[in-house]
């Protein structure tokens, strides 16, 4: 039979074991991004685990983190509600920037995408492809109009450009809307547009993605964070995180993993390719860095 001593020892021993883990656990940073409104579309998946790497790359300096979604879905603008007003319920996402959401949120200036939302393809309707092949200008492009969601700064841009824009307020629901001919472009990234129609092909088999078209506004897409100091700290080891890739090279390489199959079968240098401008970008957006953007022209 062991001794009292014996049994007490053997609970110390226990204990001391379990502090490193109950320690660690406390320590974390603990991160929470908005879970997908959309249960089909993979259109976040690319950011999140781009937040990971930058996290990890960061943990010898910084510590520990839980990564994690939040409890519910959210769309963009609850997400910037909630990380506004600092809720907990969220702590940062990744989304299209503008001045008036650099100066309610903290940014976090590094391209999550390298810019590739500048260049804009057509999801349309199979059957007006025939129409689109006749466009040869900017003038005859404005003719047709465009499908946007309501709280997205490609509204007010393809607005400011030019552009009839109808908005709605569901992300799937304007997939609906175009087929339902309530306007004919949805405008999309070059890897949005590709991968949007591949997964709805069995649902939604009349989308198609317009074969020879391709607009430019300058744009990208940040980290936001709330403007505190929880924010502010972690906007800084994800900084740091998202340097440390620049310098290494992952950064490209996880860019290149996710975005390089569909950057090649959407065949830009053949597109005919017309501007407009952007008068949202905030004069502190890091354009002189070459090494944050992908040029498909280049």
């Amino acid at each position: 039979m062991l001794s009292l001593r014996r049994i007490v020892a053997h609970i110390v021993a226990h204990m001391v074991a379990l502090v490193p883990c109950c320690c660690t656990a406390a320590f974390a940073q603990v991160v929470i991004y908005p879970r997908n409104v959309s249960a089909t579309d993979s259109q976040y998946q690319y950011d999140y685990e781009l937040l990971r790497l930058a996290l990890q790359a960061t943990r010898a300096s910084h510590g520990d983190y839980e990564l994690k979604p939040s409890t519910e879905p959210m769309n963009q603008a609850r997400s910037a509600d909630e990380i506004a007003k600092g809720s907990g319920l969220v702590t940062i996402f990744a989304r299209s920037t503008s001045v008036e959401h650099e100066q309610r949120l903290l940014p976090i200036r590094i391209p999550v995408d390298k810019g590739l939302v500048s260049y804009r393809l057509f999801v349309i309707r199979a059957d007006s492809q025939a129409r689109l092949d006749g466009v040869r200008t900017l003038g005859e492009l404005q003719r047709f109009s465009v499908g946007s969601f309501v709280t997205w700064t490609d509204t007010l841009i393809l607005r400011r450009g030019g552009f009839e824009v109808v908005t709605g307020d569901s992300y799937e629901g304007l997939f609906r809307m175009l087929l339902a001919r309530r306007f004919e472009l949805f405008s999309r990234s070059v890897d949005e547009a590709l991968r949007e129609v591949d997964e709805r092909r069995a649902e939604l088999p009349e989308l198609a993605v317009e074969n020879g078209l391709l607009l430019y506004f300058p744009h990208t897409r940040y980290f936001f964070v709330g403007r505190s100091a929880g924010g502010e700290k972690l906007a800084a080891r994800v900084e740091a995180g998202l340097e440390r890739m620049i310098r290494d090279g992952s950064f490209d390489a996880h860019f290149l993993r996710h975005k390089g199959a569909l950057i090649e079968r959407a065949n830009l240098k053949s597109r005919r390719l017309f501007r407009i401008d952007n008068p949202y970008l905030s004069p502190e957006t890091p354009l002189a860095r070459r090494e944050l953007w992908y040029d498909p022209m280049r």
